[in-house]
C-alpha cells in the first residue's frame, strides 16, 4: 500500500469566466487538463455568477458533487436535478450542460476505460469509521473538505488536514481506518483504471 499526502499550498488555481477551479489531482502526473490526455482529473470550483455553462469535454464522462450551496444542473433534452451539499449527478462531457445557483463543487473526471465513484463521509470528532472499497479500486484518494482526519493502516498513522488530499495506491485487503480528529468532512473518491 502506498500513501501520499498532498497539501493545499501544492494545488493549481485558475480563474475561469464564473469563478475559479482548482486541480486538485490528475493522472498520469505527465498529463495536463488542457491536453485532456489525462485517465481521471480532480477538482474543486467556485461558481461565483448565477447561471453558467459547463465546457465541451467530449470523450470525458463527469460527476459532480456539491460542497456548499446549492444548484440546479441542466443537460439540455435530458434532465434537470437540484443539486444540495453532497448531492452528485453523473454526466457525459459533450451534453449541452448548464446550472443556476451559486456553489463550491466537486468533481470527477474520468476518459478511456477509468471509472470513478464520490461519496461524502460525515465524522465526529473522535468517531472512528471503515474505509471500505471494492477490490477493482487502484486509486483510493481522501479529499479533506472541513476539520482533521487520522488515517490508520496496520502499518502507520497518518494526520491529513483540511484542504489537503491522501492518495491511496497499491491497495491489498489491508484494513483502513479513518477517525475524525475534529468534526470532519471527507470526500471520497474511488478510481478503478
Amino acid at each position: 500500500m502506498n500513501i501520499e499526502i498532498l497539501r493545499a499550498d501544492a494545488f493549481q488555481t485558475i480563474n475561469w469566466a464564473g469563478g475559479t477551479s482548482t486541480q486538485l489531482f490528475i493522472y498520469p502526473p505527465t498529463s495536463t487538463y488542457q491536453q485532456r490526455d489525462f485517465t481521471f482529473r480532480l477538482s474543486t470550483a467556485t461558481v461565483e455568477i448565477e447561471k453558467s455553462d459547463f465546457t465541451s469535454l467530449p470523450g470525458v464522462s463527469r460527476k459532480l458533487m456539491i460542497l456548499e450551496g446549492a444548484i440546479e444542473i441542466i443537460h439540455e433534452n435530458k434532465y434537470r436535478k437540484k443539486l444540495n451539499k453532497f448531492n452528485t449527478d453523473s454526466f457525459e462531457g459533450d451534453w449541452n450542460t448548464s446550472s443556476v445557483g451559486k456553489c463550491i463543487d466537486f468533481n470527477l473526471m474520468t476518459r478511456g476505460n477509468a471509472k470513478g465513484e464520490l461519496s461524502a463521509l460525515t465524522l465526529e470528532k473522535n468517531q472512528t469509521v471503515p474505509l471500505p472499497f471494492k477490490k477493482e479500486t487502484d486509486f483510493l484518494i481522501l479529499s479533506v473538505f472541513s476539520g482533521e482526519i487520522e488515517l490508520n493502516t496496520k502499518e502507520e498513522r497518518q494526520i491529513v488536514k483540511q484542504g489537503s488530499l491522501c492518495v491511496i495506491t497499491q491497495l491489498d485487503s489491508a484494513k483502513l481506518e479513518i477517525k475524525g480528529i475534529t468534526n470532519s468532512e471527507v470526500i471520497l473518491s474511488e478510481i478503478a483504471n
